[in-house]
C-alpha cells in the first residue's frame, strides 16, 4: 500500500482555499467595479396616463414589463416643452442656463432664449465619455437652432456634443415615412418604407449589437430619443387597426376608465379628484356618428404610435439580455413634455388615416384623456404639463423589494445628470474646452433606489410666461394666456400631498406663503435670466427672427433660398477666406449665365405689415467690373417691388445702402439678389447684409 505524506497533503488542501481567495481577491474588485451601462429612453408629446403602468389602455407590455421589474415615480417633472426638456435633461440645468429657454425655432435675443445649447453647458455624453463610456444616440435632438441645421453649421449637433455615433433627426419634428434622417453629420432622404420609430429602435439595436461585438465589457451610454407620439398622426394600418374599436366609448369614458385603473394601481391617493373635463371639449354624446368615428380614429392612430415605440424598447431590451447585460444596465425611460393639445392640420390630404400625405394631432379632445387625473397640457405648468412618467429599471442597482413600486418623492428632468455621474463616477466639470460650465442643478436619484429619499427641494419652471416652483408639498403656478402679460394675480398655491390635481387654489388662504414662495421665484429667475417675459405666439417670435438676417453667414447659407436655373451653370456657396469684411460671406460664381436676372438669384424671406419701411445694406466685391440687382419684393407677387436697384460692383469691397418703399399690405416679402445674367467667369462676394426699419413719422 502506498504511503500518503499527510503534511505534504495538507499543506496541499490548506493553501487551495488560499489560491482560491488570492484569485477572488482579484477578480472581485473588478467585478464591483465594473460601470454600469445607460440607456436613457425619452418617448415625445406623451401624456401621463397613456402607458399601461400609469393607468392607460395602450398596449406598452414591453415598457410596462421595466415598471414591473423596477420601480416608478408617482410625481416626476420635465420642463412642459420638447427643447427646454431636452436641454435640462442632457445637461442637469435649467433650459435658460443652456440658452433653451423657449425652442430653437428662433433666437430671441437674450442669454437664457437663444434657441442653441450653448457652450456653458455638458452633455450627459460629454461627461460620460470623459468617463470612458461609448456613447450612442438616435433619435429626436431638437437643441440646434433651425438656422443653423439649415446651414449645415455642425457644431452643435449629438456628435459634436459628445456622442460617439448618431442616427435621426437634428430638428424638433418630421414625416414618419418620408423625412430627411442624419447619420452623424450626413444628410440624406429616408428611403423608401421608412418609418422612424421602426428606424430609431432598429438603430439602437444595430449600436448595441456592435457594440457588444467590438467592446464587450466597456460600459456605454445611450441616448433613444423617439419621436412618438408627436403629431403627425402616423402609423402603418397593422397597428392602427388594433385600435380601431378602442375609442369608439370616447373621451368621457375612457378618461374615467383611467382615472379608475390609476387609483386601483395605487398610483395617485384614493382621495385624487378628477379634473373635470375640458371646457373647450364638448361631451361625447353631443357628437355626431361622423364626427365620433373620425376623433375616435385620431386617437386610435396615437395609440398606435405608443404601441410601435414600445415594441422597439422591447427589441433593445432583448438585445441586452441575450447578451447578458440587462442586469447591469440602467435603463430610464420618461416624456419630454405632458400631453400636446396643438391643433395641426396641414397635410396635402385631410382624411385621417395615418398615411404620408396626412399632417393631423390629436387634439385638445385627447390630450385632456392624456393628462388624466391632471389639467392643462404641453407649454403650460400646472401638472398636466409638467408631469411625466418616469421607470426605471436596474436590477443590479435598485434594492429587489422595490420592485414594482412607487416612488412617492418628487424629481426633475435635470436629476437624470446627477444620477448619472452618481452611478458611474464620471466627474462633471467646472470647465470643458475652455468654458466655464454651471454648476448641475440637479440631484442624483439614487438615494430612491435603495428606498430612502433624496431631499429633492426647489424645483423651478418658466416657459412663455407659465411659472411654477415645487417646495416640498406646496406648489405655485401660473398659467398666462398667449399675447397677454404676465399677472402677479394669477398665482395660485396647491398642497400637492393632499390634493394632487389641483384643484383648490390656497392662494387666498394662505397669502404669506404665495408671496414667499413667489419671491424664491423670482430670484431664481433673475438668475437664470427669464425677463423679459415673451407671451408672443409662435409663428410671431419666427417671424420677427427672420428680421435678423444671417447676412454675415454666421450659419452659412441657413435661412436663405437659393435659386440656380437652366441655362445658368453655377453656384452660391460659402467663402472663408475672409474675402470682405467677415469671417464668411456668399460666393456667387457664374460659369454659364442666362438671359433673365431671375435664373440665378438669392432670397431672403420674411413677414411685413402695412406702413413699415426697411433700409437695406450689403457689402459686395467680384473679380472684375459687374452690375446685378437688389430688390425688395412681394414673394407672390414679385412684380410689386419696394426696392429695384442695380448694384454695379468690382474688385475694392463697397457698402451700399437703399431706403425701400413702404409696406403696402400685409404679406411675405424678401430681399433679392439677382444674378442671372452677369458675365461668365463672374465670381462676387456678399456679406454685411441687414434689413433695418425706417422709423416712421406720424
Amino acid at each position: 500500500m502506498r504511503s500518503v505524506n499527510t503534511r505534504k497533503n495538507s499543506s496541499l488542501i490548506k493553501s487551495v482555499p488560499l489560491a482560491i481567495f488570492f484569485m477572488l481577491s482579484l477578480v472581485l474588485p473588478c467585478m464591483a467595479d465594473k460601470k454600469p451601462n445607460i440607456i436613457l429612453i425619452v418617448a415625445d408629446d406623451m401624456g401621463y396616463s397613456d402607458l399601461g403602468s400609469y393607468g392607460g389602455e395602450i398596449k406598452t407590455p414591453h415598457i410596462d414589463r421595466l415598471a414591473k421589474e423596477g420601480i416608478r415615480y408617482q410625481q416626476f417633472y420635465n420642463a412642459s416643452r420638447c427643447c427646454p426638456s431636452r436641454a435640462a435633461l442632457m445637461t442637469g440645468l435649467y433650459p435658460h442656463e443652456t440658452g433653451m429657454g423657449w425652442m430653437a425655432a428662433a433666437d430671441l435675443g437674450t442669454y437664457a432664449y437663444h434657441g442653441n445649447l450653448n457652450n456653458d453647458c455638458v452633455t450627459i455624453a460629454e461627461v460620460l465619455k470623459n468617463g470612458g463610456y461609448h456613447t450612442y444616440m438616435s433619435g429626436k435632438w431638437h437643441l440646434t437652432n433651425e438656422r443653423k441645421i439649415d446651414g449645415a453649421v455642425t457644431d452643435n449637433w449629438p456628435h459634436q456634443r459628445g456622442f460617439d455615433r448618431y442616427f435621426g433627426i437634428i430638428p424638433g419634428g418630421a414625416n414618419y415615412y418620408t423625412p430627411f434622417v442624419y447619420s452623424n453629420n450626413t444628410r440624406y432622404k429616408a428611403p423608401k418604407g421608412f418609418y422612424l420609430t421602426n428606424a430609431i429602435s432598429d438603430t439602437s439595436v444595430k449600436f448595441l449589437k456592435e457594440h457588444f461585438t467590438k467592446a464587450k465589457g466597456e460600459p456605454f451610454f445611450m441616448y433613444v430619443a423617439y419621436t412618438a407620439p408627436h403629431w403627425p398622426l402616423h402609423a402603418p394600418d397593422s397597428v392602427i387597426n388594433r385600435y380601431k374599436n378602442a375609442y369608439k366609448a370616447g373621451w368621457d369614458s375612457i378618461r374615467a376608465r383611467r382615472f379608475a385603473k390609476q387609483v386601483a394601481l395605487g398610483l395617485i391617493p384614493a382621495n385624487t379628484v378628477l379634473s373635470p373635463r375640458d371646457s373647450t371639449v364638448p361631451a361625447w354624446n353631443t357628437l355626431s356618428a361622423g364626427e365620433q368615428q373620425e376623433m375616435a380614429m385620431r386617437m386610435a392612430i396615437y395609440a398606435a404610435q405608443v404601441d410601435i415605440m414600445d415594441q422597439g424598447i422591447g427589441r433593445i431590451v432583448q438585445t441586452l439580455k441575450a447578451n447578458n447585460e440587462l442586469d447591469n444596465t440602467l435603463i430610464m425611460f420618461l416624456s419630454d413634455n405632458g400631453a400636446c393639445a396643438e391643433f395641426i392640420s396641414s397635410g396635402k390630404s385631410k382624411e385621417v388615416n395615418g398615411q404620408e400625405n396626412t399632417f393631423e394631432s390629436y387634439r385638445i379632445n385627447w390630450a385632456n384623456v392624456s393628462s388624466t387625473p391632471f389639467r392643462e397640457y404641453k407649454h403650460f405648468t400646472h401638472e398636466g404639463g409638467i408631469a411625466t412618467p418616469l421607470i426605471v429599471h436596474w436590477p443590479k442597482g435598485i434594492a429587489p423589494n422595490l420592485n414594482n413600486t412607487f416612488i412617492r418623492d418628487y424629481g426633475h428632468i435635470t436629476d437624470i445628470m446627477a444620477t448619472c455621474t452618481d452611478v458611474t463616477g464620471a466627474i462633471y466639470p467646472t470647465i470643458y474646452k475652455g468654458h466655464k460650465i454651471h454648476p448641475l442643478e440637479g440631484k442624483s436619484l439614487v438615494p430612491n433606489f435603495k428606498g430612502k429619499p433624496n431631499h429633492r427641494g426647489l424645483v423651478f419652471w418658466e416657459h412663455e410666461a407659465n411659472i411654477a416652483v415645487r417646495d416640498g408639498k406646496w406648489k405655485l403656478v401660473a398659467k398666462t394666456e398667449q399675447d397677454h402679460i404676465f399677472d402677479p394675480a394669477a398665482l395660485e398655491l396647491y398642497n400637492l400631498q393632499e390634493d394632487p390635481s389641483e384643484m383648490y387654489d390656497l392662494s387666498k388662504k394662505d397669502p404669506g406663503r404665495l408671496q414667499k414662495m413667489y419671491a424664491l421665484w423670482k430670484a431664481w429667475a433673475n438668475r437664470v435670466g427669464v425677463f423679459p417675459f415673451d407671451t408672443r405666439e409662435y409663428g410671431a417670435r419666427m417671424q420677427a427672427y427672420r428680421k435678423q438676417v444671417n447676412g454675415e453667414f454666421e450659419d452659412n447659407l441657413g435661412g436663405w433660398n437659393v435659386k440656380i436655373t437652366a441655362p445658368v451653370t453655377g453656384s452660391i456657396d460659402i467663402d472663408t477666406t475672409g474675402r470682405l469684411s467677415g469671417k464668411k460671406s456668399a460666393r456667387i460664381a457664374v460659369e454659364k449665365p442666362g438671359s433673365r436676372p431671375a435664373d440665378m438669384a438669392l432670397f431672403w424671406p420674411f413677414r411685413a405689415l402695412p406702413g413699415e419701411q426697411y433700409k437695406i445694406t450689403v457689402t459686395a466685391a467680384a473679380n472684375h467690373p459687374v452690375s446685378f440687382y437688389a430688390r425688395l419684393e412681394n414673394v407672390k407677387e414679385p412684380g410689386k417691388k419696394l426696392m429695384d436697384e442695380v448694384v454695379r460692383a468690382n474688385k475694392a469691397k463697397q457698402t451700399i445702402e437703399w431706403v425701400a418703399q413702404p409696406v403696402l399690405s400685409e404679406g411675405t416679402y424678401r430681399v433679392a439678389f439677382y444674378f442671372g445674367t452677369v458675365a461668365p467667369g463672374t465670381k462676387l462676394w456678399l456679406d454685411g447684409i441687414r434689413l433695418s426699419p425706417v422709423a416712421q413719422a406720424h
